[in-house]
Parts: structure tokens; C-alpha cells; sequence
């Protein structure tokens, strides 16, 4: 399990991270920091594996935290996720160490294919203590997109595709129900597949009223030919 320290001083940008933490195997939120100052006392009473790293915060913004973090050498890797875009700040957090930089507004597909690539680089310099150049390739932190993300628990790449041919060949909107009965899984099921897609922008969700007046909800599918689910079905 990957221990996870977020500093984030936006209570609805941290809850985004814990949800999608929450998401992707083999990681654990263990403590959130509103700050850098916070995050350095954490840093100092707990061992963790990796920070999630806002760069405009209160007392201490996260450029001057990942400098302390390498002043004091905490045995601790940082992914930064932030609205900061100029290239200075970029260029100082790659220099301080940072294994990855999103830059917000961003999608779980981003932050997925992030997490996914320190997942296999932590576990491969974790289980071996050589390590071949061409093992080290495999897994590293700045790959392509092209590079197989995680799914979130409980959902199944085969599934997955299963769902994904069902949804195109809907032409217009269609419900939960309509899935299910084509896919042939129960509709509990087809909706964590549904959702998941919607949080990838794959599909969007409408309320609609129904024959007798009760709402009813209806997805449609946003880009039949999008190639994104790749990364995860490959």
C-alpha cells in the first residue's frame, strides 16, 4: 500500500483527491495539510510515500515546502497538482525533484495515468535492490499517455470494453436499465462502468421527465470514437 500525504489549503480540491484516491488501488490518503508548514510537521511525525502538492498556499506555498522537503531529505516523492502554469514555477518544482506536475483544471484520467506510473516505479525499486535499465524504462514516471492507467476498484477492463461496444450502439440517449439488459449484468454494475465513464468525459448525464412525470436519467454518449478507453483496456 502507497501512503499518501496531501497538501492542498482547498477543502473541495482535497475532497477530489480523496475521492480519487479512493478509486485506485494500492493507495492509502493517510493525512491531509491545509498548508506547507502543516505538511513539513506530518513530514517530520510519519513516514509516508508520496505527497500530493498544491504550489499557492497559505504560510508556506508548495515550491518552498518541496525545497524544505529535499533541505531536510525526507525519504518522500511529490506529485504537484496545481493551478500554477508559468513555465518558472514548473521548471523550479521539476528541478526540486517533482515526479509529476498536473496542472488544474484536470480530469481523473490524468491524475489515474499519474498515480498509475508511480505505482509501477515504487514497486519495481521497492522489490529489487538491482534494477536493470531496461526494467527501469518500463516504469517511467514521464511516459507517454499511450501507457496502461489503472481502473478504479471493482471495475474490470474486459467488462469494460463489453460495456463501452453496448453504449455505442445506442444511437441517442439511453438509461442504466437499457444497459444492463444488453450487457446482460445487473444495473448496480453497469452503473459504476457509466460513472466512471462520465468521469472521463466519455459520457454526459441528463434528467429527463418520464411518461408519468417521474425524472428520469439518461446518458449520452459524447465521442463513440475516442480512443481514450486504451489506455486502460490495452
Amino acid at each position: 500500500m502507497i501512503d499518501v500525504l496531501v497538501v492542498e489549503d482547498d477543502p473541495m480540491v482535497a475532497q477530489l483527491h480523496e475521492h480519487y484516491l479512493n478509486q485506485i488501488k494500492g493507495f492509502k490518503l493517510c493525512d491531509l495539510a491545509r498548508n506547507g508548514v502543516d505538511g513539513l510537521k506530518l513530514l517530520a511525525q510519519k513516514k509516508y510515500d508520496l505527497v500530493i502538492l498544491d504550489v499557492f498556499m497559505p504560510n508556506m506555498d508548495g515550491l518552498q515546502f518541496l525545497a524544505k522537503v529535499r533541505e531536510n531529505a525526507f525519504d518522500v516523492d511529490v506529485i504537484i497538482v496545481s493551478a500554477a502554469n508559468d513555465k518558472d514555477k514548473i521548471k523550479q518544482a521539476l528541478r526540486l525533484g517533482a515526479v509529476d506536475y498536473i496542472i488544474k483544471p484536470f480530469e481523473f484520467e490524468r491524475f489515474n495515468v499519474a498515480l498509475s506510473n508511480y505505482q509501477r516505479r515504487h514497486s519495481l525499486v521497492e522489490a529489487q535492490d538491482v534494477i536493470e535499465q531496461e526494467e527501469l524504462d518500463k516504469t517511467n514516471i514521464r511516459k507517454e499517455s499511450g501507457d496502461l492507467a489503472t481502473l478504479p476498484k471493482g471495475l474490470d477492463k474486459h467488462t469494460l470494453v463489453i460495456v463501452w461496444k453496448s453504449i455505442c450502439s445506442f444511437d441517442g440517449m439511453f438509461t442504466t436499465d437499457e444497459v444492463a439488459a444488453k450487457v446482460g449484468i445487473s444495473r448496480v454494475s453497469i452503473r459504476k462502468y457509466l460513472e466512471f465513464l462520465k468521469t472521463v468525459n466519455l459520457l454526459k448525464l441528463d434528467l429527463h421527465r418520464g411518461s408519468v412525470g417521474r425524472p428520469v436519467y439518461k446518458y449520452l454518449c459524447i465521442d463513440k470514437k475516442s480512443d481514450l478507453l486504451n489506455v486502460y483496456t490495452r
